[in-house]
């Protein structure tokens, strides 16, 4: 765990007898008294941070050194969360922001300057793929994409003045598994960083840093969250010199994260391991039913043993967590793929992912370059905490409602 450093905030006693009413509802005399123990982590707010003294005040974004200063960079339920997260990840130092793609746009603007260029692999998080194209590009930043399970190959790709690579593994509803620690190699002979989307293995089923990556992150929104109602990211680096450099970019984006989500975030962590166990059965099972019907063509699931880079999964993975496609067989109608989707009655319909209810989202990749030709015929699911037999039953009744078989 990561203390920050104590630092003295009192402020010198005032003379009461001087006092009114209306300015002792602002400075109090009383206090609660101290010695409150609980199993719940403490929810700080506030924005102001006390000073001893006119000389102590410092604007340093760094209150691991400088003792807290200013409520935009954490509060120490900010910084408790950012601790445990580094602790899991087995990283140098953590910085929570207010979402995953935050957390996302945080590592590029913290790491590329104009002139730079950025790899991105084809299967990429869609708002990532975006930024890519219009706020770094707008900021003279290059990018190129590259098939997510080119590994080694990657070294051909790279130019002189390529300074970052993304990973993301599984991709972003295709399931593409990466050679992580073959590009990384490849990366660190050529000197670029790897940052890596690693939200699918909740930071926990995959060790990012012992495979070569300089940089994690997460949207933890989806597991550690794990009930659908907060939005946070986190950014963990592997040494003190990228730290320095993300907390600096954190200071002047202003990238604050809400002390109740932390909170949130923190209760989340304490349930996540029984959650992701759960969600892993259920998902296997489901998945493992969904591969033997007639009506899907493949099942994007890198667990399962006929799933593209099931391999390299079994060789750098401790675990599976609950999302994966479901390819259905050419020929398939996109009508029929949606009719199937809108059938659902306990899978419901929305983005985002990882919380208790199981969903259900249709994609359709017909007009995208470098993607799997599945065109229409995927659907993302995500597995909750169902009863397995009861969502398989609801994935039954919707497949033979749908999809007409010739």
């Amino acid at each position: 765990m990561i203390h920050v450093k104590p630092k003295e905030t009192e402020c010198p006693p005032y003379n009461r007898a001087m006092t009114n009413w209306t300015t002792k509802l602002i400075h109090p005399g009383v206090r609660a008294p101290k010695g409150f123990r609980s199993l719940a982590d403490p929810t700080w707010r506030g924005s102001t941070v006390l000073f001893p003294s006119a000389s102590a005040a410092s604007d340093n974004w760094d209150q691991y050194e400088a003792g807290y200063t200013y409520g935009l960079y954490g509060t120490p339920t900010t910084l408790e969360l950012a601790s445990r997260i580094c602790e899991l990840e087995n990283g140098y130092r953590t910085i929570i922001t207010p979402g995953g793609q935050s957390a996302i746009a945080l590592v590029n603007l913290a790491l590329l300057h104009a002139g730079d260029h950025v790899l991105i692999p084809e299967s990429i998080y869609g708002p990532n793929r975006k930024l890519a194209g219009t706020l770094l590009k707008r900021l003279g930043v290059e990018h190129s994409f590259y098939e997510p399970t080119i590994g080694a190959g990657i070294r051909e790709l790279f130019q002189p003045n390529t300074r970052l690579v993304w990973c993301e593994s599984p991709g972003s509803i295709t399931l593409e598994i990466q050679d992580v620690p073959a590009i990384a190699e490849a990366a660190h002979a050529r000197g670029a960083l790897v940052a890596i989307d690693n939200t699918w293995s909740a930071g926990v089923y995959f060790d990012a840093f012992a495979h070569g990556v300089d940089i994690t992150l997460q949207a933890l929104t989806k597991y550690v969250g794990g009930h659908s109602d907060l939005l946070l990211g986190s950014v963990t680096a592997r040494e003190e010199g990228t730290w320095k450099l993300l907390g600096a970019a954190h200071q002047v984006l202003g990238f604050a994260a809400s002390p109740d989500d932390c909170t949130l975030a923190l209760r989340g962590l304490k349930t996540l391991a029984v959650r992701l166990r759960a969600i892993e059965e259920s998902a296997l099972h489901v998945a493992h039913w969904l591969a033997a019907r007639p009506e899907i063509e493949r099942v994007l699931h890198p667990a399962l043993t006929s799933c593209p880079g099931h391999d390299i999964w079994k060789r750098d993975f401790t675990g599976s967590s609950g999302i994966f496609s479901i390819v259905f067989n050419e020929g398939t109608e996109k009508q029929e793929v949606l009719n199937f989707v809108d059938a659902l009655q306990l899978f419901k319909i929305g983005y985002s992912w990882a919380g208790v209810t199981s969903l259900a989202v249709a994609y359709d990749f017909s007009r995208r370059k470098g993607r799997p030709p599945v065109q229409h015929r995927i659907v993302r699911l995500n597995i909750g905490l169902e009863d397995s037999e009861d969502l398989i039953e609801d994935l039954d009744q919707a497949l033979r409602s749908a999809i007409h078989r010739s």
